[in-house]
């Protein structure tokens, strides 16, 4: 059985987020430039109609409070993003996979966390142990407007707002982090979604805690951590000073700086974190300016996808507001899609190498395989696309979408070399022996797909 949606919607989503090239593909054949003009003015009336019926204002970021780059605590939260003093080993930093000049992640598939042979490499090229082989299972996801998430961060959903209040990013509610209970709020989750993910980086094993740092609970890690910054345990490697070769501050004086006292404590280093994660708010788009009045912001391939986009299958469109809504262009909701599962996963199914995703934090069976729905804002330079990055282009993981089964068995047809089809590892020869459950793994969650597809159909 195979998993199929719109045809169009491949050609819809390609055309309204990257464009078309000079040829014209992808764009529907016109005589001449009268017949475009024409026909651009038909879509720009069909358009405006979606606009209106999708309650579209073009700014996701509209009516929020937005901290900017320059203010004291956001320049403190670059300095210690950019900084390997919160890795446990210190060979690592947050900027090791969500580096801005690398679309808020760090181009790979899957990253390369703690004991990078080359710590300050970044994105394609970083290796860990002379291999290619990552050791962190799932794709870094962007920082760039983190600021802009209500529900949920992280693929899983395990940072959640428990009361989902649009435009306030968890702010004002009880926020659920791993430390707490599901459903239960952690009491030092943090004033908001973005603080509270924070938390959690610096206490995986594989991303930054390293093997070094002692420390039983995570609150533990947090806490020398944060002593290491003011000089109690006095283990700081290479101090960062003003002198140092980073420019970086003296971080007693930066916190002085930053919260009018030099104290130190983990909940400021989040909040400082949080603040120049939350800068990074990227919303000028050509759809923007489109939705705000110029109709030349957009080409006629552009337009056609857009229309495709927004109009639902029922109606002959594509139907892919369904789930990438609103300006954000999420529903921040959770879908099993099918998506291809390649690397060391997250301990789940027969193999230990599966990922349950979502399932993992509800335990409800319909969440088993589902992962959260990206924002396509800023979707050309966020890639690799899937929860393990799988596809490094947009094409790939829109044609899955089109059909799963035939994407999955596309996806591992050649034997020993599939990962190739994957820049990560593009020189690794024998994929087999790499992964050798990445095939089981993935058709597990497909099987999953299409008995809750089969399920629906019997209900209709």
């Amino acid at each position: 059985m195979k998993h199929a949606v719109s045809g169009a919607c491949v050609g819809a989503l390609f055309v309204v987020l990257v464009g078309c090239k000079d040829s014209g593909e992808g764009r529907v054949p016109t005589t001449s430039k009268a017949s475009d003009s024409i026909s651009s003015l038909v879509l720009d009336t069909t358009l405006s109609g979606l606009i209106r019926k999708n309650n579209l204002s073009g700014d996701a970021s509209e009516g929020r409070t937005i901290p900017t780059i320059d203010s004291p605590l956001a320049q403190l939260g670059m300095h210690l993003f950019f900084s390997k003093s919160l890795g446990g080993d210190q060979d690592v930093g947050c900027v090791s996979c969500h580096h801005p000049a690398l679309g808020g992640g760090d181009d790979l598939s899957l990253p390369i966390g703690i004991h990078s042979d080359t710590p300050d490499l970044l994105g394609p090229g970083r290796t860990i142990a002379g291999t290619s082989i990552p050791n962190v299972p799932r794709n870094a996801p962007t920082t760039f407007n983190i600021a802009l998430w209500d529900s949920a961060l992280f693929l899983d959903g395990r940072v959640e707002s428990l009361t989902r209040t649009p435009g306030v990013n968890g702010e004002g509610g009880d926020i659920r982090t791993p430390d707490s209970a599901f459903g239960q709020a952690d009491p030092l989750a943090g004033l908001n979604l973005s603080i509270a993910q924070t938390r959690f980086p610096v206490t995986s094993v594989e991303e930054m805690r390293g093997s070094l740092l002692p420390g039983d609970t995570n609150e533990a890690v947090r806490t020398h951590l944060a002593e290491r910054l003011d000089g109690t345990n006095s283990e700081l490697q290479t101090p960062d000073t003003a002198s140092d070769a980073d420019n970086l501050p003296d971080w007693p004086t930066a916190f002085a700086a930053a919260f009018s006292d030099p104290q130190i404590t983990y909940a400021r280093i989040g909040q400082a974190i949080a603040a120049y994660e939350q800068s990074q708010v990227f919303v000028d788009t050509p759809w923007k300016a489109y939705i705000e009045g110029d109709t030349g912001a957009l080409t006629l391939a552009q337009k056609e996808g857009a229309v495709l986009f927004y109009t639902p299958v029922a109606e002959g469109g594509a139907g892919c507001a369904g789930c990438h809504s609103g300006d954000f262009m999420t529903d921040e909701l959770f879908h099993n899609i099918g998506m291809v599962q390649v690397g060391p996963g997250k301990g789940n199914g027969p193999n230990s190498t599966g990922d349950f995703g979502r399932f993992r934090e509800t335990g409800v069976e319909a969440d088993r395989f589902a992962f959260r729905t990206p924002t396509l804002l800023n979707v050309a330079v966020t890639g690799p696309y899937g929860h393990a990055g799988s596809y490094d282009d947009l094409e790939g993981v829109i044609r899955h979408h089109l059909n799963a089964s035939d994407a999955v068995d596309d996806f591992f047809a050649s034997a020993g070399t599939w990962c190739q089809q994957m820049a990560q590892f593009t020189n690794i020869a024998d994929c087999d022996a790499l992964y050798p459950n990445a095939e089981s793994d993935t058709r597990s969650g497909l099987d999953k797909l299409i008995e809750s597809l089969t399920e629906r159909a019997a209900k209709q």
